[in-house]
């Protein structure tokens, strides 16, 4: 058996299974792409942790887009994060190249352009549909990241949230929130908080206050409020294909402390609904 023999065994072998897969490309042995030597990863491996590294213009974007592709022909939904705003194209079918043609052969796909059911989502609500928490259901903890507080702020936060919660009071957005640091601090509330959380500084309440406002000036308002976002609406298929969901966050690359907890809370979420 010649090298290539063997190499195309080794890999088959490897990456060939009798479970549900996808197909991402073939192996390359010395330079060469052998279009025998498939490479498949079975559905069930994809609740995994991977990483797609690369230089620039290296095919990270393209990855990612042929993973969704793959995934939403299996009927498996999709949710991506696009920082750039150029995952959207997956909703139109692309045009047939040359170099595409030539690629497809080359690894033995037979390549027809389609397009895949896409949704697209903000958190700014400038580029897609509107998503939405409740500061309540955000909590202490995350909304301090977002804000940006030290660890005695975030106490003061924690309080906040404590006494809304004691109190039945709904904070649904950010005048809520606003409307009970100021009750608690200089408002009636002043004296019963002390009485049983502890003293509100002026000057800690005022710094929150100052980036509550900070957030608002950043186009952020918006995402605070009702209603909600329901999780359950990632999990759709349209025709057979599963959904691919887009957070769209080219608008919000100056403040990645907000994306990246809004992700933490969907996680958070995920993690509570999924069985």
């Amino acid at each position: 058996m010649s090298v290539k023999d063997e190499f195309i065994a080794a890999i088959n072998k490897s990456y060939t299974s009798d479970l549900p897969q996808i197909h991402l490309g073939s192996a390359v042995l010395d330079g060469e792409i052998i279009a025998e030597a498939k490479v498949n990863l079975p559905l069930r491996m994809m609740n995994r942790h991977g990483l797609v590294a690369g230089a620039t213009g290296s095919g990270k974007t393209r990855t990612l887009q042929l993973l969704a592709e793959q995934l939403s022909n299996a009927g498996v939904p999709v949710f991506m994060t696009d920082v750039k705003g150029d995952l959207a194209g997956l909703g139109n079918p692309g045009k047939e190249d040359t170099r595409l043609t030539d690629r497809a052969k080359i690894l033995g796909i037979d390549y027809q352009p389609e397009s895949f059911p896409i949704e697209l989502f903000s958190l700014s609500g400038k580029k897609g549909a509107q998503m939405r928490a409740t500061v309540i259901e955000f909590g202490p903890i995350l909304l301090s990241k977002v804000l940006e507080l030290n660890d005695t702020q975030t106490g003061v936060l924690s309080v906040l949230f404590k006494y809304a919660d004691d109190k039945s009071l709904p904070m649904v957005d950010l005048d809520d929130l606003k409307k009970v640091l100021n009750y608690l601090t200089e408002g009636p509330g002043a004296a019963e908080i002390k009485q049983d959380y502890g003293t509100i500084s002026g000057s800690t309440s005022g710094t929150i206050l100052r980036k509550i406002v900070a957030l608002e000036q950043q186009g952020l308002s918006n995402f605070f409020g009702e209603k909600s976002f329901d999780i359950d609406d990632l999990f759709n298929k349209v025709d057979g294909k599963g959904l691919i969901s887009l957070l769209n966050l080219s608008d919000m690359q100056s403040q990645p402390a907000v994306f990246s907890t809004f992700l933490l809370s969907l996680l958070a979420e995920l993690y509570t609904k999924m069985p």
